[in-house]
């Protein structure tokens, strides 16, 4: 049985470090002895040393003493803004913040359910197969720990990443995959009231393009969005210089390859129109993800479900996680719901049951994974 008390608490304890994206350092120290006290062999890989961060991911391992599929759990240690000096509030069931801040449930709560489910193999002496756990960090904004993990490490062939904002049950099957579209648009300053004409506005370029551009939902598998517009000092001049920051999401990546072609079409037919340049730096952030229903990695996960009498379901998601990344080196990799809700924003909250059922969900699907 998992022991609430303790998970409530070290959940608590997990949201009060500071471990903002790229600021892992404190939580990753906190964490490291945390799995070496549970007789897990840790490795730090060089992940931070690559995108400029305090730590890179801790990778660790627990052998088995059993035979079966090698798995692995994956969660991420950041937090995103405002997420510091977080003071957590027990409301009858529900743990939420002060109001001020995130509660941090994304993914603390994948976290201290991964260690309160190591405990449980230890204390009741459950057979298992042998277990890595990944806690990634910078996984908020564009999974940079996920895309320079040191894949090397890593032994599993299944992967289950407990990040996804459902309660235990849901399972993620398909994800999509994701293009960034960054334009630099060029005009041509001028004074506004005294020669205005002289001038190439690169806000009428961005207006005009984004104009032209189908955009938000396209279609049941596409998304696409126009994000953050920078540009201007002054109402007197000309805007010479605008900075566009856009994305393209789709299940289906011939869709997404159409639809950013669209977007990228529509920047350098407008600059072209009115007279001005654009400079595109156009990419793949994550490919997506399908795993079938009858598939080993589901069908098991559902029987681990059944065993705790939760009804199992998948889904797909339009949000991107380390997930992508696993999948796309070969780890058969979900997402499961751990029940962070309303999450990035000042309402995040997490049911106790749910932190219960994660741990234990977590217990149910090495069981199965584990031969008898």
């Amino acid at each position: 049985m998992v022991n609430q008390e303790r998970i409530v608490k070290e959940f608590v304890e997990l949201v009060q470090i500071d471990g903002l994206s790229g600021k892992e350092g404190k939580i990753s120290k906190v964490l490291q002895e945390k799995l070496k006290d549970l007789g897990l062999e840790v490795t730090i890989d060089d992940a931070g040393e690559k995108v400029g961060g305090e730590t890179g991911n801790i990778i660790a391992r627990l052998k088995g003493n059993k035979s079966g599929e090698k798995i692995l759990f994956s969660c991420h240690m950041d937090t995103v803004k405002p997420g510091e000096g977080i003071k957590p509030v027990i409301k009858e069931d529900t743990i939420y913040s002060d109001g001020t801040t995130v509660l941090g449930a994304d993914n603390r709560a994948g976290i201290a359910s991964v260690l309160e489910a190591i405990r449980l193999l230890k204390e009741n002496k459950i057979d298992h197969t042998d277990i890595e756990v990944i806690f990634s960090i910078w996984e908020e904004g564009g999974l940079f720990g996920a895309k320079n993990l040191d894949i090397d490490k890593i032994e599993a062939k299944y992967g289950f990443v407990i990040d996804s904002t459902g309660s235990p049950g849901e399972i993620i099957t398909t994800g999509p995959a994701q293009d960034k579209i960054n334009v630099k648009i060029k005009g041509e300053p001028a004074h506004a009231g005294l020669n205005p004409e002289k001038g190439v506005s690169a806000i009428m370029i961005a207006a005009k393009a984004i104009e032209n551009m189908n955009l938000l939902r396209i279609d049941e598998e596409t998304t696409a969005n126009v994000g953050v517009i920078k540009g201007g000092e002054a109402t007197n001049v000309v805007t010479p210089e605008v900075i566009v920051n856009a994305e393209a999401r789709s299940l289906n990546e011939d869709k997404l390859d159409t639809q950013t072609k669209h977007m990228v079409d529509a920047f350098i037919e407008a600059a072209k129109d009115l007279g001005g340049e654009v400079e595109l730096d156009v990419g793949r952030e994550y490919p997506s993800f399908n795993i079938e229903e009858d598939e080993e990695i589901v069908t098991k996960v559902k029987e681990a479900f059944k065993n705790m009498n939760i009804e199992a379901y998948t889904k797909a998601t339009g949000g991107g996680s380390d997930t992508n990344i696993l999948n796309s080196h070969g780890i058969k990799s979900v997402n499961l719901g751990m029940g962070a809700q309303k999450p990035h924003t000042l309402g995040e909250h997490i049911k106790i049951k749910d932190l219960r059922d994660n741990a234990q969900m977590i217990v149910e699907i090495i069981k199965i994974f584990t031969e008898a």
